[in-house]
C-alpha cells in the first residue's frame, strides 16, 4: 500500500514539513515519486519513521538515526527492545516523581507533615552536587587548573533542573552503550551513542576535541573513581566504552574521499 505526505503525518502525528525535512536529509525518502512530483510512502517506510521517532524520543540526534538505520547491520527487532528498556528507565523516573507530587499535594490538604526525604524522592539534589565534582576532577585531570577553573564557573551556571536534564541524557547514554556491549565496540548503535557522548561534552561541559576524548577514555580505566562509576552500568563498560572511543575516534579522523 501506497501513502500521500498528508496520510504519512496523520497516521504518525507529524507535520508535513517534518516529512519534507526527512526527506532532504535523506533520512527518510518516500519509495516513489511519481512523475508529478507527489511522494509516496510505503509500509516499510512507516516503520522506519515509527524507528526515527523512538530513537529520537530517547535522545538520538538526527545524524546518529540516520547512520543506525543504514547500518548493515541493523537489527529492527533488538533496536525496538533497546528502546523499549530505555523509556522504562525514563518512566520509572517520571512515575517517582509524580507519586512525589501526589504525595505532597496531600500532604498540603490534609494538613499533615511529610517525611523530609520522601519531599525529594526522585529529585536527587546528592547525585547532582556529586555529578557536577566527577566533571570538575575530570577536567583538572584532563586540562589543568586554570580551564579547570573556566569549566567550573560554566557548570555552577546551572539550575537543579538543568543538572537533572544533563544527568539524564548522561544516564540515557551509559544505558544505551551498556545495553549493546555483547554487540562489540564498533556496533553501530554504540558507535552512534558515543558520538551523542562527545557532543553532550561539549555541549555542556568544554570543548572535547578528539585528542582530549581519546585521553578521556584512559581515564575512564585508568582512575578508579571513574571506573567504578561507569561500571555500575554494566560490569566491564569503562573499559568497552574506552575501546569505543578509540574506534570513534579513528573513524572521524579518517580522510574523507
Amino acid at each position: 500500500m501506497k501513502y500521500q505526505v498528508k496520510q504519512v503525518a496523520d497516521i504518525a502525528d507529524v507535520s508535513i514539513r517534518t516529512l519534507h525535512h526527512y526527506d532532504d536529509i535523506q533520512l527518510l525518502n518516500p519509495s516513489t515519486v511519481t512523475d508529478a512530483g507527489y511522494r509516496l510512502y510505503s509500509d516499510s517506510d512507516l516503520e522506519r519513521l515509527q524507528q526515527i521517532l523512538f530513537f529520537k524520543e530517547i535522545g538520538f540526534r538526527l545524524d546518529d538515526i540516520k547512520k543506525l538505520l543504514d547500518h548493515p547491520n541493523f537489527d529492527r527487532k533488538e533496536a525496538l527492545q533497546s528502546q523499549k528498556d530505555m523509556l522504562m528507565k525514563k518512566k520509572q523516573r517520571m512515575e517517582e516523581m509524580i507519586q512525589t507530587i501526589d504525595r505532597t499535594i496531600q500532604s498540603i490538604e490534609g494538613g499533615e507533615q511529610m517525611n523530609k526525604r520522601d519531599l525529594f524522592a526522585g529529585l536527587s539534589i546528592k547525585d547532582i552536587e556529586e555529578h557536577q565534582q566527577t566533571y570538575a576532577d575530570e577536567v583538572r585531570k584532563l586540562y589543568g587548573k586554570e580551564i579547570a577553573e573556566e569549566t567550573e564557573k560554566k557548570t555552577s551556571a546551572y539550575s537543579a533542573d538543568d543538572w537533572r536534564t544533563i544527568m539524564a541524557d548522561f544516564d540515557s547514554i551509559y544505558r544505551r552503550i551498556a545495553a549493546r556491549m555483547e554487540h562489540g565496540p564498533d556496533d553501530a548503535e554504540v558507535q552512534a551513542a558515543v558520538g551523542a557522548f562527545r557532543d553532550h561534552i561539549c555541549q555542556y561541559h568544554y570543548d572535547c576535541t578528539l585528542d582530549i576524548f581519546r585521553g578521556l577514555g584512559e581515564v575512564y580505566i585508568t582512575d578508579e573513581r571513574f571506573t567504578d562509576s561507569i561500571n555500575q552500568y554494566g560490569d566491564g563498560l569503562a573499559a568497552f566504552l574506552r575501546e569505543a572511543m578509540i574506534i570513534y575516534c579513528d573513524y572521524q579522523e579518517k580522510p574523507r574521499p
